[in-house]
């Protein structure tokens, strides 16, 4: 077996995984420098190399990079005595397979050296999933957005904290890959990551699915379940959509927040449990709470760290990498060779408004590479509801709705046409979609016919001023 690598200009720190690696049976080999272990990739290779960040002569996050550029499948971990989000994010961005934050504890530090060992020593057809891993993994760190640099930065901070995380953002945006992230990247990274989406659940059979069942609960629980929050004891559990759970199962859920245990359906034993809860939402949840669909005290409850995804029209600047890389991959997956946009194409996706957001894009790559007829794509190409001449989504349609009847369809006709096509293609979250388009029509319609009064904008419209104000928040239109 090829043995570990050990790079810090520590002795120390050295000796103490020199030591506890031999005796775990795993050989080492140590360096502390950077350069030293450069000149040694020359004739030799490691199963897994641990790094300090901070040493004499180069750094440990360059090392890192020029690692990944010869021998990306090398896993790295990165070692600091310096975690805050800027270390820790770069490391991540740079494709580390886990860190260690000093002081740490020996024994998780062999535990996590031994993981590595193995990916590494593991045939590819044996690791699971790789390409959704690599490709979760890009997601997750390659932007040059500033908004979602603060993301990953959030994600830095919050990742080593059992604290509960809200993710809020519009559907497609990303929320289970920042839940993954936090878990992967966090204390609790060898336990379980466990995900139940409240809105995809029957709400008769959510609360078993959430604590389980003991046999003959009701007709046909012909023996003991375990639920989702005892298969995620030791680790996460995802709460996705959690603004559509009933709302008999919220007080359920506020109790085992406060308390740690549950009670099984027809158990009369309490189960203890310790999970790290992350929520997320695509509803405005202060609405719910107004409109007595969501328990205030849950909210309270869920809501300590709030970290909202932004939309991808508020990060224009990913989508040609993005675009790219939902490219190669799909041709990778079809085994076809990888579609090239033209900058005119590249200008025409980066203009399109993404309702459906990155999901939507990573939709629109794969529907290039089966159905554009040439390798590189013009304009032309396009889905149709990009292409200049195609079929414009409902905010075009109404926005260009002609005069008179005689000229063109009646918007409604297009709201048709529209709404079958999304239905069509597949598309998820319609009426959330076109929901939110119609909304912000109108209210940007109305404060240009009062010039931006807000009171007789909402009279015209025949709402409060509160609802204007919070819809305006909520469409973004108060910033722009």
């Amino acid at each position: 077996m090829k043995p570990v690598w050990i790079v810090d200009d520590d002795q120390a720190i050295r000796w103490v995984l020199e030591k506890a690696l031999a005796r775990a049976g795993v050989t080492t080999r140590s360096f502390s420098q950077a350069q030293d272990v450069l000149d040694a990739l020359q004739t030799d290779m490691p199963a897994t190399l641990v790094s300090d960040i901070r040493m004499p002569g180069g750094s440990g996050l360059d090392l890192l990079r020029q690692l990944k550029e010869r021998h990306p499948a090398l896993p790295v971990i990165v070692m600091t005595a310096f975690a805050d989000l800027d270390s820790t994010v770069s490391a991540f961005q740079g494709g580390a397979f886990d860190y260690l934050a000093k002081p740490f504890d020996v024994n998780e530090a062999v535990a996590l050296i031994q993981r590595a060992v193995q990916e590494s020593a593991a045939p590819e057809t044996e690791r699971a999933d790789p390409e959704a891993a690599e490709s979760e993994r890009w997601m997750m760190t390659q932007s040059s957005s500033t908004a979602m640099q603060e993301v990953f930065r959030a994600i830095g901070r919050l990742a080593q904290s059992k604290v509960t995380v809200l993710i809020t953002g519009e559907s497609g945006t990303g929320k289970e890959l920042v839940a993954r992230a936090l878990h992967g990247h966090g204390a609790r990274h060898t336990g379980p990551f466990v995900a139940l989406n409240a809105a995809a659940i029957p709400r008769d059979l959510l609360e078993a699915e959430l604590f389980g069942h003991e046999r003959g609960a009701f007709t046909g629980a012909n023996t003991l379940r375990r639920g989702r929050f005892e298969e995620a004891h030791g680790g996460t559990l995802f709460l996705d959509e959690i603004g559509d759970m009933p709302i008999e199962l919220q007080t359920r859920l506020l109790r085992v927040l406060a308390e740690g245990n549950f009670y099984r359906v027809g158990g009369a034993q309490p189960v203890r449990v310790d999970v790290r809860i992350v929520a997320a939402t695509h509803q405005p949840l202060e609405q719910r709470v107004e409109q007595g669909l969501f328990r205030e005290d849950l909210f309270h409850r869920l809501n300590v760290i709030r970290l909202r995804l932004p939309p991808l029209r508020e990060r224009t600047e990913d989508i040609p990498s993005l675009a790219q890389h939902f490219l190669t991959q799909s041709a990778r997956s079809l085994g076809v060779p990888v579609k090239r946009l033209t900058n005119e194409a590249m200008v025409a996706l980066s203009g399109f408004e993404f309702p459906g957001n990155v999901r939507q894009l990573e939709n629109f790559c794969h529907w290039l590479t089966v159905m554009a007829a040439g390798q590189i794509v013009e304009p032309a190409d396009l889905p149709p509801e990009i292409r200049v001449g195609g079929h414009a989504p409902i905010e075009t349609t109404i926005r260009n709705a002609p005069a008179t009847m005689a000229a063109q369809e009646h918007w409604h006709e297009g709201l048709l046409r529209d709404a079958q096509h999304r239905l069509d293609r597949g598309e998820p979250a319609i009426m959330a979609t076109l929901t939110r388009q119609f909304e912000r029509i109108l209210l940007q319609s109305a404060l240009d016919a009062s010039r931006g009064r807000r009171v007789e904008a909402a009279t015209r419209l025949g709402i409060g001023r509160n609802t204007i104000t919070r819809k305006l928040r909520e469409l973004g239109i108060e910033d722009e």
